[in-house]
């Protein structure tokens, strides 16, 4: 039996620390005194003596004088003029974004199961790990040390939670899911859902089990009500450090490299592999069984209907509604234009000479 069950303990917080300590948590010098303590983050003209404030963008420059900040993240540039205390690196907005987390309060901090939730008898929960009110969890389910799982969430039969990560409200993983250590999964998303596979047979739609899993790198975040489909056979493959938005969906046996970056209203149709490094922009599409190279950059509302064998940067759409006939013929005629337009240029100057 599960020893954890029901047990619910609040862990100590301390969400202040000396500038000391940040300091080297960023492994950035420090200007002014090391034993001053900041319980909190916020802008130069917000700030109070108990917040740490940065500056990135040189337009807020003029905040800094008059700031009352009891800290600031500043490059080496503008450290050499503030009189206070600052933590001093070259990227300034680096040192804010990770000392974000330290300070972020969002997730709760209880350990245990909550006495609402269910959890088998053959799952292993993590004593340092958190089910939270109505959750469930499946028989043969792994929840590790410091994950988070928020209230109603679903952890399907034999999935696996990594340490530290949390997954918010709603959050639904079916069987055989593996997500790795520090993701954040946003609320309403889900993992493992049947991929789009059907054979088609004397005008009816077969069918095919969808029999791979899904399998989810570290450091990954999962935007609010994003689906992946599970893998028809193999499986489908969201490498460290992935960033997906919301309202994303992606298909069976798709795989994303490191580090790629996709905004929302994103589909990626099946088994097409996107590299690492790059980024997609919002609502665009990718056809199925395509290779994106890395660090390949997609503009908005894209649709790209070829592999992409080398990194860069590619667009498409923009132009209004038409029909399909009248479409086709005017994107021809569109991918022509740059050679029309050199033509007409020679014909220009063969005419201005005859003049």
């Amino acid at each position: 039996m599960n020893s954890v069950k029901h047990s619910v303990v609040k862990r100590s917080v301390v969400k202040q620390y000396t500038l000391l300590e940040l300091a080297d948590f960023l492994q950035a010098e420090l200007k002014g005194e090391p034993e001053y303590i900041v319980s909190g983050l916020s802008t130069l003209q917000d700030a109070r003596p108990e917040s740490l404030a940065f500056l990135a963008n040189p337009a807020y420059a003029k905040y800094l004088p008059e700031t009352q900040a009891g800290a600031v993240i500043l490059s080496p540039d503008m450290a050499a003029g503030f009189a206070g205390n600052a933590i001093v690196m070259d990227n300034p907005y680096l040192g804010f974004a990770r000392v974000s987390c330290l300070f972020d309060a969002g997730n709760g901090e209880q350990v245990g199961i909550h006495p609402s939730a269910v959890v088998a008898e053959s799952a292993t929960v993590d004593p340092q790990a958190w089910i939270g009110p109505n959750s469930v969890v499946e028989a043969g389910a792994e929840i590790a040390a410091g994950a988070r799982i928020l209230g109603s969430c679903y952890i399907g039969q034999h999935s696996c939670v990594g340490a530290d990560t949390v997954l918010k409200a709603n959050v639904t993983l079916y069987h055989g899911v593996t997500v790795g250590a520090r993701c954040i999964i946003h609320a309403g998303a889900v993992l493992g859902s049947d991929g789009f596979g059907f054979a088609h047979a004397n005008g009816e739609w077969i069918k095919i089990a969808q029999l791979g899993g899904v399998v989810i790198g570290n450091d990954v975040e999962i935007g609010a009500n994003t689906a992946i489909d599970r893998g028809a056979l193999g499986n489908t493959v969201i490498h460290d450090g992935v960033k997906l938005d919301n309202l994303i969906q992606i298909a069976h046996n798709v795989e994303i490299g490191r580090n790629t970056a996709i905004a929302g209203n994103v589909g990626i149709s099946g088994s097409t592999k996107v590299g690492s490094g790059c980024t997609i922009a919002g609502g665009s599409s990718l056809a199925g069984h395509l290779t994106i190279a890395d660090n390949v950059h997609i503009a908005g509302v894209a649709m790209i209907t070829k592999s992409i064998n080398g990194p860069g940067e590619w667009s498409s759409g923009g132009i209004g509604m038409m029909p399909v006939k009248e479409w086709r013929k005017n994107t021809v005629r569109f991918r022509q234009l740059d050679d029309m337009a050199r033509r007409l240029k020679v014909l220009e100057k063969a005419f201005a000479k005859s003049e």
